[in-house]
């Protein structure tokens, strides 16, 4: 743009400048009315004007418009900052006018809109925050116009600073604005790490069936009935209704309590919804400034539906039904039921139980997966790789009828390739890495060798457990924990770590809630998660309720006290020993049911129970799940003939199945019908490339290089696996956590992250235009790659109509460029990167 040009779009602001004015004078105005006496002639009431309420309503709206104009203004500008007269300055100039005049167009809306509402304590930061911003922006824009018009260069230093300020308040008041519509906890409360995490699950309860035929309910329905009024209760209302806090003195943790009432009186009229104060309350739109709960996200319409239902109902509360768990808790004790017989081809226990669930839930057998599929799926779930041509020839050849079983075999013995893969496994949920905080300053130890050698070796899991509570200077880093740098909240420290870690990855049990409050979404309490967490501790540790100490202390014991006592006196070694004996004990079914349940979903894509870290939840087979975890303990907890149970089965052998909705894999109504679909990890998916193509990763940033003995039957190692390299944005992109928390589950569904990566990620392409030569070379014709690549990376030969279009972009004599599209349109190819 000429300097002229620029000069004339710069300096015809003078409506923009009476626009911003006007809204100025208007925002002050309305400033004024919270501080002018009653009846002035200067004040603006309105709740007189219908518009203006109207207005009002629309701060919702037009608040977002400011948060992304003004952050969008500073990015721009930090792309400036060697250059101010950039050619983007036209852009943000505009972005700049857009959003300081959307700020004052917010302020105004949101002044009146708290006119007719309350919205709780923290409005009124909201709201000077948000004028603040507003005239902060005004103050931006005049230096921009020295800057610009008056070519006043000096101040550029403290335009910037002003915009930075600008977008620092407009992301702080719109913070804010999000707490004071959805709850302090509304962010927090989904990040697993947080003590405010809930991860609860849905009630669902069809009230239909109950109600059509009879107005009067059995006692089993009246039992049932008040257990999920109290699971809401529980869910959205202790919070400020329980027994640790009383607001209004209505409680709702007790019968008594609650048809009591609070300050105001009786809260529900057993056979009247109109005259219930709690119904009305939990009713009301969620703007409404009596509506409960007052924080956090509204009832679901299904739980006022079971509230409204149940107060019609006379309100039922059995006597002695407040010791009825409110929350399920899963059995501890093991349980052998016993096994159904067998019925043709389904022999294998799995196949056993699984034909019994198919006939109880009318569900008929399909047609077993071909070779292609199987193995393919095999290689992947066993070794993390994909089968060579020469195995896929191999097993293609192969007549034996027992084929399937004898390759399982075959992959669970190749010993290195089998520990590479599974240490992936083993990293995420035992937090250990190669880098990342704590581990330049002895704050924190990783357990590679160690977990590389025990999975290699095929370590008996109680001894793996037992290594790891009770560890030695190899496998201490587990235990140990992350040691914070800075002040921590007495929930991060290394002691309620080591509870929190234990109790999720080997008892399936979340404690993170338990470990700042009593919990919301079990019936732990903060007392048990102290004692826990004391087995860990030399001294025995103060209890702090949300980070505050209450003076009170707890003996260290185990969670269930059935599985034996821990020695409060003893030295942290002695306790930790303790702990891992009493752990493995065959008493501890949950042990081995958290494992198989862990297994299963890793290599069928789903566990028998959702969430993985929810073992009180219900599994959708209770009798497979008991078995396979009885007879796993039984057998002297092989994990590699768990693995051999599972992939030999005609259940493993099952068309995978695939859910439109993510959620429907969680639900609680979620059905059986085979091994759920999913993508490659991101590990598996390098490694996938790198076999292809050559190694996407050099050797620098292997981390961990293990003392390989190659045997006749095992594969060498060609390129660095990608569980052996340091972290980096090509596998953090696709879906490798960063591990400083347990990760027991990588979300399997794509993102944008992913296919910007894949698009035009630096170390993908790289190591494609590197295959793309390489296979120029050997293979010379545009005809020659276009078969094998379709072999070696889809293990089938390539349809015509395919072809077709491959060698038009390939041509006889192939160009590098044009080779690395076509491995590139291969390796995004839903059927290269979905195991069916």
């Amino acid at each position: 743009m000429s300097n002229n040009a620029k000069n004339n779009f710069f300096e015809n602001n003078k409506p923009i400048a009476l626009l911003i004015t006007l809204l100025s004078i208007f925002l002050l105005q309305l400033i004024y009315n919270d501080f002018a006496p009653e009846n002035s002639i200067l004040s603006i009431n309105p709740e007189n004007f219908w518009f203006l309420r109207f207005f009002g309503r629309l701060h919702p709206l037009a608040v977002h418009f400011p948060v992304a104009l003004l952050l969008l203004t500073a990015i721009l500008e930090l792309g400036t900052i060697k250059k101010f007269n950039s050619p983007i300055r036209p852009g943000i100039q505009i972005l700049l006018i857009a959003g300081i005049v959307s700020s004052l167009i917010s302020a105004i809306f949101g002044i009146l809109l708290s006119g007719n509402a309350e919205y709780g304590e923290n409005l009124i930061l909201h709201q000077w925050l948000g004028i603040s911003t507003a005239f902060l922006g005004i103050i931006v824009w005049f230096l921009n116009q020295r800057v610009l018009v008056k070519n006043q260069t000096q101040h550029i230093k403290t335009y910037r600073f002003a915009l930075f300020a600008t977008a620092l308040g407009v992301i702080l008041a719109g913070h804010l604005g999000a707490s004071l519509t959805h709850g302090d906890d509304y962010l927090s409360s989904t990040l697993p790490w947080s003590d405010d995490y809930e991860n609860v699950e849905n009630i669902s309860f069809d009230i239909n069936s109950i109600s059509e035929d009879k107005d009067t309910l059995s006692n089993a329905q009246e039992k049932e009935l008040n257990l999920k009024v109290r699971a809401i209760f529980a869910h959205n209302c202790y919070k400020c209704h329980g027994e640790e806090k009383v607001k209004g003195e209505l409680r709702l943790d007790r019968k008594d309590f609650v048809f009591k009432g609070g300050e105001n009186g009786e809260v529900i009229k057993p056979g009247n919804t109109d005259e219930s104060e709690l119904f009305r309350r939990i009713s009301l739109p969620s703007d409404h400034e009596d509506v409960m709960p007052s924080k956090g996200k509204k009832l679901s319409a299904n739980d006022v539906a079971i509230i409204n239902f149940w107060i019609k109902k006379g309100a039922p509360w059995p006597d002695g039904s407040d010791k009825d768990e409110v929350f399920k808790v899963a059995a501890l004790a093991p349980r052998n039921p016993v096994l159904p017989p067998a019925s043709g081809i389904y022999s294998n226990p799995v196949d056993r139980w699984t034909n019994q669930y198919f006939a109880k839930n009318k569900i008929a057998w399909p047609k077993l997966v071909d070779d292609r599929i199987f193995l393919r799926r095999l290689f992947m779930d066993i070794i993390g790789l994909l089968p060579s041509q020469q195995e896929i020839d191999e097993f293609s050849k192969d007549s034996r009828p027992d084929k399937r079983a004898i390759w399982s075999k075959k992959l669970l013995d190749r010993e290195n390739d089998y520990a590479m893969h599974w240490l992936t496994f083993w990293n995420d949920a035992l937090r250990n890495d190669y880098t990342g905080t704590g581990y330049i300053t002895n704050g924190r130890y990783a357990i590679t060798d160690w977990l590389y050698q025990s999975i290699k070796s095929n370590k008996p899991y109680n001894q793996f457990v037992k290594e790891l509570v009770s560890p030695n200077e190899n496998s201490k880093g587990f235990i140990e924990g992350i040691k914070w740098r800075g002040v921590v909240n007495s929930s991060q420290r290394t002691e309620m770590q080591a509870a929190q870690n234990v109790s999720q990855v080997f008892l399936g049990l979340n404690l993170k809630c338990a470990s700042c409050h009593n919990s919301f979404i079990s019936d732990w309490k903060l007392e048990d998660a102290y004692a826990f967490a004391n087995i860990f501790a030399d001294t025995t540790l103060e209890i702090n309720r949300c980070d505050k100490p209450t003076g009170k202390f707890t003996d260290a014991r185990m969670l269930w006290k059935e599985l034996g006592s821990i020695d409060n006196k003893a030295k942290v070694s002695v306790k930790r020993a303790q702990l891992a004996e009493n752990m493995v004990k065959p008493q501890n079914g949950r042990l081995y049911r958290t494992l198989v349940n862990r297994m299963w979903a890793q290599i069928m894509g789903r566990g028998f129970i959702e969430p993985l870290d929810m073992m009180d939840n219900e599994p959708w087979s209770q009798d497979m799940l008991d078995w396979m975890a009885f007879n796993f303990q039984q057998n002297n907890s092989n994990i590699k003939d768990l693995i051999f149970l599972i992939t030999t089965s005609k259940t493993y052998q099952l068309p995978s199945a695939g859910f439109k909705d993510p959620n429907e894999i969680v639900s609680q109504e979620y059905k059986f019908s085979g091994r759920l679909r999913k993508r490659m990890s991101a590990e598996q998916f390098a490694d996938a490339g790198s076999a292809l193509f050559g190694p996407i990763f050099p050797d620098s940033m292997v981390r961990y290089k293990p003392v390989i003995k190659v045997l006749n039957d095992q594969s060498i190692q060609l390129f660095p696996r990608a569980s052996q390299v340091v972290n980096n944005p090509f596998l953090t992109a696709l879906g490798r956590p960063n591990r400083e928390t347990v990760a027991t589950s990588r979300e399997s569904q794509a993102n944008l992250l992913q296919a910007l990566e894949l698009t035009n990620g630096e170390r993908f392409n790289s190591m494609l235009k590197k295959g793309a030569e390489n296979w120029k070379l050997k293979y010379k014709s545009g005809d020659l790659i276009i078969k094998e690549i379709y072999k070696q990376a889809l293990g089938r030969e390539v349809r015509s109509d395919e072809y077709k279009i491959a060698i038009k972009i390939l041509g006889d004599k192939p160009q590098t460029d044009s080779v690395q599209d076509l491995f590139w349109a291969i390796m995004l190819l839903p059927e290269f990167q979905i195991i069916y």
